[in-house]
């Protein structure tokens, strides 16, 4: 028999130039597979993507409706990129984020006569909590029952839209809505405000770099992001190392789930001003995307959502001035998670040939 002549082994040192070198010879292998793609629609690569460049970083109102896109897409990304560090796959990101919108319109409809100072802060805690319910009962299923989370958590999501439904054609619908199935707005004091006068890039940004910067500081410098960590990569050795499995579990489930609810708050309260049934079009699972790009890192996921916004916000420019359709934006997201999740595994091993 004739073995395999190609096999992999782990890198024992990995230095700088392998760290950045393979994510970028990944981006810049997508860029060259969606260049064919768009030669096949009979366009110019380098055209489109200039008009791309151009419709998401080109003018100032281009480049803050890329932040406004990436925001939810930072949040979502955090909350997937926490989850996945301890093997606790969460891809409940939709379910999460209609949960804390949910709870923002709730309590931010005019039920707490607060001044905005508190309230903001109050609606915040209200929008994590709704979240982080709704990954904690999945978690409770993995390390009570042995449930399989990646199951639990996507069939919840689906679970989640048809109950935000339900709500929107019920106690919450909008009496003044003319019919249609959107929740009362959130009060003035409830609102955040704009970054830029005129403008729909609103202080959730800032929220969210925030997020991302906690985040950092939690997963680096505290006594939970080792607990994470080691449970990640090896939850038998953790526990027998002393680590309460099933409790860093538990934390990280709260945490994450949090994450992602503060993105429906976020849509709320800065974008859209209420709830309706297309709040998301998908920031959820697109935040898998992002925390996957970002190889895990909470910093690098600003990054990366941004990147991910500026696709999709420049592919709808350009495909209204080239005639190219803008699904190429979702082929350029999808190749590069593919070609960044090889590029990840050349880091951590190299190619032997026998």
């Amino acid at each position: 028999m004739v073995g395999n002549p190609m096999r992999l082994e782990p890198r024992e040192q990995r230095s700088l130039a392998v760290i950045l070198g393979y994510p970028l010879v990944a981006l810049a292998v997508a860029a060259a597979f969606c260049a064919i793609l768009v030669m096949f629609s009979g366009a110019n690569p380098l055209s489109v993507f200039g008009l791309m460049v151009k419709g998401a970083l080109g003018t100032q109102f281009a480049f803050l409706e890329t932040l406004t896109r990436a925001t939810p897409l930072i949040f979502t990304g955090l909350a997937a990129a926490v989850a996945f560090r301890a093997k606790l796959w969460n891809i409940g990101g939709e379910a999460q984020l209609y949960a804390g919108a949910v709870m923002t319109v709730v309590f931010g409809t005019g039920l707490l006569p607060l001044p905005w100072p508190v309230l903001i802060p109050v609606l915040m805690v209200a929008a994590m909590l709704g979240g982080a319910i709704m990954l904690s009962i999945p978690t409770f299923l993995k390390t009570r029952f042995g449930v399989d989370e990646v199951v639990t958590t996507l069939l919840i999501n689906f679970i989640a839209i048809l109950f935000v439904s339900m709500l929107l054609e019920g106690v919450l619908k909008d009496p003044m809505g003319l019919g249609w199935p959107q929740s009362k707005k959130v009060i003035a004091d409830a609102q955040l405000g704009k970054l830029v006068q005129g403008k729909r890039l609103h202080f959730g940004f800032v929220i969210a770099l925030l997020a991302a910067l906690a985040i950092w500081v939690i997963d680096r410098r505290s006594a939970l992001g080792y607990e994470m960590r080691a449970v990640g990569h090896n939850p038998k050795a953790a526990a027998f190392a002393g680590i309460p499995v099933n409790r860093v579990l538990a934390k990280t489930a709260l945490l994450s789930g949090g994450l992602a609810g503060l993105a429906g708050y976020s849509e709320v309260a800065g974008l859209k001003g209420n709830l309706t049934l297309d709040l998301s079009p998908g920031f959820g699972y697109t935040g898998i995307v992002v925390a996957m790009l970002a190889m895990l890192h909470p910093l690098g996921v600003v990054a990366a959502a941004i990147f991910v916004a500026a696709v999709f916000v420049g592919a709808d420019a350009m495909s209204r001035t080239a005639g190219v359709p803008s699904y190429i934006a979702h082929v350029m997201v999808a190749a590069s998670l593919l070609c960044m999740v090889t590029a990840v595994m050349l880091t951590r091993y190299r190619l032997r040939w026998r």
